[in-house]
């Protein structure tokens, strides 16, 4: 780290003043600070620097040695004086006193500059500027380990800012142990709670038994790991209780010999697991953060005769405490992606059906740990009339909040496809939705947008009508070996509005495989969307056997992008085709008069007693009866009447009518009114669907 960079990081200068007043010796930092080097700042009286400006007379220095923090400006070769705060230290022997000095900034508070310059980090700073002053001021071994092993320590303190990068709990831990070897010690391990490593909190323990503790960590200044010393990953043995085993969980920072913690912890085995053959002593640090006892850091060092020093432990506590928020900024994030991932997959729908237009498998794999779960999701609607709504969708952002997103609009979109709406008007309406819930949470951290690809399938009519709002293009697998992309012309991803969304139909034939995927699944290593999907075309073609299965097909295509974890979330859904038999379908025209009516029975009735149907023939003449006549009635053009026969009975009867059918209760007085009351007694199920002339009507009976 440059001294600028500790300077930014709130690293305060220091400069030792003789008693005749003039600089003998400044820091790093405060070379950088004052902007001249070393020899130009030594032998000069500190008032050349700092000005009085702020009412303190430097050239007296009484107000200044008084405790407390004053401010000053600092004269800064070529450029605008500088206002800083500084403190007074009266030293013994090497100096009279140090001057420790730091930046103000409209963005630090009074409270943050006092801390910085009075507490242990401007101490730290201290300490060193004495104990390299004295290095100077004397000659010989004893001086040169001093200087040693105050750059060693100092060294330590700046590669410490960096731990906490990671999102992940044991790579975290890594990070410390591989900082403090060798400088601070030959062995470092870390050991964490159970609960830390899966995202929860730890529960506080005193006194010996089983200590739910894991090795996460270990680094050793050999390379080697020693005897039988735990691994990462294995769990800590019952511990016997003792003295410091309550200080550890107490959270104090403890130093011992090799004879002591033998003797603490008594039995051979423990020995052999816990302490490494050579080692000569130990300091162990709690690592704490938010007053949760997260686990420790052991560091131990073999036999050599310098022992820890105080500066030592002062050091490791404060690497200890920040490696700790690192840590615990690690587990809440693994508990939220945990939960986010736990409610995504309860969000999703069961990865495998069965029914008379499709069986499906659906795959779902989320972002590997640090890249945050991304919304991606997939869904299988059961539709009237045997078809079937197909759902491919990825929620724009990440966490939580995407989870929520994906969840109301999975929800939006189940409630639409009962209306049985065209796939390009149902997207309309989900983006308006889209639109109006980003202008419920207007924020650049969480915005509201998705990708969505809406198809219905038809298996009496053998057709799929799609339509895309920025998805990736669907890819039918024909049974005969093709594979193509369908194209639909995307509409713009929900939530931008403005352009309206185009459906497309095409035909496939049974035992077609539709493939419905987001972006996770292009290989992550394409130059762009285009070659990726060149590649997935490819893979696809490769797999298109009629005897495979969708499971097989599904699990090769994730065994291609490898075990490593992926910056996105995987999801894609296959699709195998059916077919209804045309014996099971049978479909009749009339025209709007009122014979059709009379017409339209006797054609039911023969066709129920071919199908073997008999026993439903009442509640069936019932139903066409009611419905054909209403058709006659109010509307002008001809009448459809369609009858399937699958493992419900359904009849449809299409007229040239927008009017919505609705259900109402009349009155005892009432000629009529009742037609739809009837329709509803005598099925399960009932409602209609509009196309772009007219209106159909459908119900289901079940089959007895």
């Amino acid at each position: 780290m440059t001294p600028r960079e500790r300077t930014e990081m709130g690293t305060p200068a220091v400069v030792a003043i003789r008693r005749d007043g003039l600089i003998f010796w400044c820091s790093s930092a405060a070379t950088e600070l004052i902007g001249r080097a070393g020899q130009d700042i030594r032998g000069h009286s500190i008032d050349e620097f700092l000005t009085g400006e702020s009412g303190y007379d430097l050239n007296t220095r009484e107000k200044a040695r008084t405790p407390g923090v004053h401010t000053a400006y600092l004269r800064q070769r070529d450029s605008r004086p500088v206002e800083v705060a500084f403190r007074v230290v009266p030293v013994e022997g090497v100096a009279k006193y140090v001057v420790v000095v730091t930046r103000t900034a409209s963005t630090r508070s009074r409270e943050e500059i006092e801390t910085m310059l009075e507490g242990p980090q401007a101490q730290r700073e201290i300490d060193a500027a004495v104990a390299d002053l004295a290095a100077h001021t004397t000659s010989g071994p004893e001086s040169r380990r001093r200087q040693d092993r105050r750059r060693r320590l100092s060294r330590v303190h700046d590669a410490s800012v960096r731990i906490g990068s990671s999102l992940e709990v044991n790579d975290t831990a890594q990070e410390l142990a591989d900082l403090l070897v060798p400088d601070l010690g030959d062995l470092v391990t870390v050991d964490l709670a159970e609960a830390v490593v899966v995202g929860d909190e730890p529960t506080r323990m005193v006194g010996g038994g089983r200590p739910h503790l894991l090795r996460s960590a270990i680094s050793s200044a050999s390379g080697a790991w020693l005897g039988k010393v735990l691994m990462p990953g294995a769990p800590y043995p019952v511990l016997p209780d003792s003295t410091p085993l309550r200080e550890i969980q107490m959270g104090e920072v403890i130093t011992l010999d090799r004879a002591s913690v033998v003797s603490a912890l008594g039995d051979g085995d423990l020995v052999e697991q816990l302490v490494p053959p050579f080692a000569y002593s130990v300091t162990v640090a709690p690592l704490i953060a938010r007053d949760l006892v997260l686990g420790h850091l052991t560091v131990w060092r073999d036999e050599q005769p310098e022992a820890f020093q105080e500066d030592e432990r002062k050091l490791l506590a404060e690497i200890a405490s920040r490696a700790a928020l690192g840590i615990d900024n690690a587990r809440r994030h693994n508990r939220e992606l945990r939960a986010a991932v736990t409610l995504q997959e309860r969000l999703l729908p069961s990865a495998t059906t069965s029914s008379d237009a499709v069986s499906t498998v659906g795959i779902y794999r989320p972002a590997g740990k640090g890249a945050g779960i991304r919304g991606d999701w997939f869904d299988v609607i059961t539709l009237p009339s045997l078809r079937v709504a197909l759902v491919i969708g990825d929620v724009v952002g990440h966490g939580l909040s995407a989870t929520a997103t994906m969840g109301r609009l999975r929800t939006a979109i189940q409630t639409l496809a009962d209306l049985e709406l065209d796939p390009a008007e149902l997207l309309a309406h989900v983006d308006e939705l889209v639109q109006r819930l980003g202008a419920e949470a207007p924020t650049e951290e969480n915005p509201v947008g998705a990708t969505c690809l809406y198809a219905i399938y038809d298996p009496l009519t053998r057709q799929c009508t799609l339509a895309s709002a920025g998805q990736l293009p669907a890819v039918a697998m024909h049974p005969g070996g093709s594979t193509e992309f369908i194209d639909v012309l995307p509409g713009p991803p929900l939530g931008v509005g403005g352009v309206p969304f185009e459906s497309k139909t095409v035909e496939l034939e049974p035992g077609s495989v539709l493939v419905l995927y987001t972006n996770g699944l292009l290989a992550p290593d394409h130059e762009d969307s285009e070659t990726g999907l060149d590649r997935l075309r490819a893979r696809l073609d490769s797999l298109n056997d009629p005897g495979r299965s969708l499971e097989a097909m599904g699990n090769s295509l994730l065994s291609d992008l490898g075990s490593k974890p992926t910056g996105d979330d995987i999801a894609f859904l296959l699709a195998r085709t059916r077919a209804v038999a045309s014996d099971s379908v049978a479909n009749w025209e009339y025209p709007a008069e009122p014979d059709s009516v009379a017409l339209a029975r006797r054609d039911i009735m023969e066709q129920l007693r071919v199908w073997g149907l008999e026993d439903e023939a009442l509640d069936t003449e019932l139903v066409i009866s009611e419905l054909v006549t209403n058709a006659v009635r109010y509307t002008g053009g001809p009448v459809g009447v369609r009858l399937i026969r699958d493992n419900v009975l359904i009849c449809e009867v299409t007229d040239s009518s927008n009017t919505q059918p609705r259900l109402i209760r009349a009155n005892a007085t009432d000629e009529g009114g009742r037609g739809l009351f009837i329709v509803a007694q005598c099925t399960t199920r009932w409602g209609s669907r509009y196309g772009l002339r007219g209106k159909t009507i459908w119900t289901e009976q079940p089959i007895t």
